[in-house]
C-alpha cells in the first residue's frame, strides 16, 4: 500500500493553528511521471532549485558525454538515469522543501489512494484531537483572598452564626 506524509504549513498571521484544508500529502514512492516528463514534473511541484540543477546538470553530462565521444545511446542511457535517481528521490525533494518552507511534518498515513490516506488520516487527527479536548483540564480558580490578620474579617450574611460567637 503506498505511504503518505503530512505536513502542516506554519500559521498565518492571526491564526494560532494551520487550516487542515492547507496541509499537503507527499507520496512516498515511485513517480512515474517524474520518469516520464521529469523537467514539467519538476515545475508542476515547484522545485525550482532542483529544476535549476536538474537543467545544469543535464547539459552539462551531455556536454562531457559528446566530447569524449559517447553514443547516442549512452547519452540516452545516462538522460534516462537522471530521470530514474528523480523519480525515485521525488518525495524526499518535495519533503526538503517542505521543510525549508518551515511546514511541519505531522505524521505518515497508509492507504490505497490519496483519497483514503486523507480519510484515515483526518479520522485518526480528529480522534487525538478530540481526546486531547477531553484531558485538558478546567481553567484554575482564582485564587482566594483572605483577610489580612489586622483586618476584620467581612460579615456573615444569611441564617449562619457570626463567626465570633461561641457555640
Amino acid at each position: 500500500m503506498p505511504t503518505y506524509t503530512v505536513h502542516a504549513p506554519p500559521p498565518r498571521p492571526g491564526e494560532t493553528a494551520s487550516a487542515p484544508e492547507r496541509f499537503v500529502f507527499v507520496h512516498d514512492g515511485f513517480h512515474v511521471w517524474a520518469l516520464l516528463l521529469t523537467p514539467f514534473w519538476l515545475l508542476r511541484y515547484r522545485l525550482w532549485l532542483a529544476f535549476t540543477l536538474y537543467v545544469v546538470f543535464s547539459i552539462a553530462l551531455a556536454f562531457v558525454l559528446r566530447r569524449i565521444g559517447a553514443g547516442a545511446t549512452v547519452q540516452y542511457a545516462s538522460g534516462l538515469l537522471v530521470s530514474l535517481l528523480i523519480a525515485l528521490e521525488g518525495a524526499s525533494l518535495r519533503r526538503r522543501k517542505l521543510a525549508w518552507k518551515r511546514w511541519s511534518m505531522l505524521g505518515f498515513v497508509v492507504g490505497d489512494d490519496l483519497e483514503t490516506a486523507e480519510h484515515r488520516f483526518f479520522a485518526e487527527w480528529t480522534k487525538k484531537a478530540d481526546a486531547r479536548a477531553a484531558e485538558t483540564p478546567p481553567p484554575p480558580a482564582q485564587p482566594r483572598t483572605l483577610p489580612m490578620p489586622h483586618e476584620t474579617p467581612p460579615p456573615i450574611i444569611g441564617l449562619f452564626p457570626e463567626a465570633e460567637t461561641p457555640r
